[in-house]
């Protein structure tokens, strides 16, 4: 993925009002002037990016601030994903990344789009790339946690998303790469059915953190959302299962108890 353009960058600390007028029409787009040059994600933190991200046949990348399309391209032509699809706010990158498609042969399935990341809809990404500043990472957030399906991988190359820890971090060449899993949603009240006993219990969660109290007493669940599948300690037993909605169904795993069943409400 490439670092967006300054004005790009510029657009997301303007009022909206603003950002609209600039982008009322690509005449005036093409006419705003850049502050500073354009600067690529190096193609070893792309590559890995992409790794962390573990990118396959399977997934839909969504690029956000694609530049000259180097990661979108990277994750059809190397990686095999199905398609790929980048966003950027300068029309020169977009007819930049959208000539690198063609060239790489893979421009069937990598399209490119001008505009403001903020009005695209990115709900079916399975994987999302992008390199951007913390404070457009933090206006992120929300809508990554509340629109982007459980399960969904994140990659941010050099800034994070302040409280919500990675899952996972690397260091290419002196840059930071961060990953994280969207967690699926588990805060309320659960009935679990195991071994022939039920437990009332009230779940709490921070991200990817979850704990709970069982029958009215507190701090006696403690586990972890990778995507949909839920990891906990309940009387010093292991559970895993896998969320699915209002229900949460068993996922047989080493060590952990092999049949039960949680419902929501």
């Amino acid at each position: 993925m490439t670092a967006p353009s300054v004005r790009a960058l510029s657009s997301f600390v303007l009022p909206l009002g603003l950002l609209t007028g600039l982008l009322a029409g690509p005449a005036q787009a093409q006419t705003q002037k850049l502050d500073v040059p354009y600067v690529p994600t190096p193609q070893p933190v792309v590559a890995h990016m992409l790794e962390m991200a573990d990118v396959g046949p399977d997934d839909y990348v969504i690029d956000l601030g694609s530049g000259d399309g180097r990661i979108a391209i990277a994750a059809v032509k190397d990686r095999g994903a199905k398609a790929a699809y980048g966003i950027d706010l300068n029309p020169e990158r977009i007819r930049e990344a959208t000539q690198n498609a063609e060239a790489a042969g893979v421009a069937d399935k990598v399209t490119f789009e001008q505009g403001d990341l903020f009005k695209k809809d990115i709900a079916d990404a399975d994987v999302l790339t992008m390199y951007l500043l913390s404070t457009v990472n933090m206006r992120l957030r929300p809508v990554i946690l509340d629109t982007l399906k459980p399960g969904t991988r994140v990659v941010s190359h050099a800034f994070n998303m302040e409280d919500w820890e990675p899952d996972a971090t690397a260091v290419i060449g002196g840059s930071l790469v961060y990953l994280w899993v969207v967690p699926a949603k588990v805060t309320g009240k659960w009935t679990i059915e195991a071994d022939g006993q039920t437990y009332q219990v009230e779940l709490s969660q921070n991200f990817q953190q979850v704990t709970g109290s069982v029958d009215g007493q507190p701090e006696r669940l403690s586990g972890r959302l990778e995507g949909s599948e839920l990891h906990f300690t309940l009387n010093d037993q292991l559970y895993v299962g896998r969320v699915e909605g209002d229900s949460i169904q068993a996922v047989p795993a080493e060590g952990a108890v092999s049949a039960w069943i949680a419902r929501r409400g």
